[in-house]
């Protein structure tokens, strides 16, 4: 029989996840080219990794350069150009002027996919890829205590830097992520503001400089206060 969490308890979370990791040619190719990509799925075929995506950019040009930086990677072995275009049946609009469908085969050592499906994050939607960060949209269902060690354990497995950017739990009767106790007062007025201007939205909305300049800090006290916030939403979700 299933079990159902008690009250105060956490069935399931759903989190938005902004990711780097190393030798990845997702995160390269964006980083230095215009334009950007969504990641469908990833199969694996003999050793090597086979995944479907669309790539996006202003315009036919910058396409191109797109398509071509990411044919001429060291880190992807072959590309195949669909003759379709995607059709998104979670919602997701590309942002760009133009878009193409494609196959690419490539090395899957340095994939973070497996790090975090071995570690319960489960993919909800296609992957947002653009300016050299990755965007997860995944559900995990786990005990009181394991999800800031899950991620800790996909940091250190693929030397990744992982930003919390959302999380909301199944279980409301926890009493909110801001309820009295969890954040001192500046972490609550930081990561307020931050949800107020879309700093969690998905594209993010605004910028942790913009954030900085309006809290009269730097953007490095802005990002440290948000962690630190992040952390203590995380451990709350009990």
């Amino acid at each position: 029989m299933q079990e159902t969490a008690g009250p105060g308890e956490v069935a399931g979370s759903h989190l938005t996840l902004s990711i780097w990791h190393p030798d990845c040619w997702t995160l390269r190719v964006t980083e230095e080219a215009d334009g950007g990509m969504f990641g469908h799925g990833v199969y694996e075929l003999e050793g090597s990794v086979k995944g479907r995506f669309t790539v996006y950019a202003d315009s036919e040009d910058e396409l191109d350069d797109l398509v071509a930086a990411i044919d001429e990677s060291p880190l992807t072995e072959s590309i195949w150009e669909l003759d379709y275009r995607h059709d998104f049946d979670d919602g997701i609009q590309s942002p760009g002027n133009t878009s193409r469908s494609i196959l690419v085969m490539y090395n899957g050592s340095r994939s973070i996919n497996d790090a975090l499906v071995s570690n319960g994050f489960i993919p909800d939607k296609a992957v947002w890829i653009h300016d050299g960060r990755e965007y997860w949209n995944v559900v995990i269902e786990a005990d009181r205590n394991s999800i800031q060690e899950r991620l800790d354990a996909v940091r250190d497995e693929m030397d990744a830097d992982i930003e919390v950017r959302h999380i909301t739990s199944d279980n409301r009767q926890t009493g909110g992520v801001l309820r009295s106790g969890i954040l001192s007062e500046r972490q609550r007025e930081v990561f307020e503001l931050a949800r107020e201007r879309g700093y969690y939205e998905w594209p993010r909305e605004v910028s942790a400089t913009e954030l900085a300049e309006e809290l009269g800090v730097t953007k490095a006290t802005t990002l440290e206060h948000l962690r630190k916030a992040e952390s203590k939403v995380i451990g709350s979700l009990r």
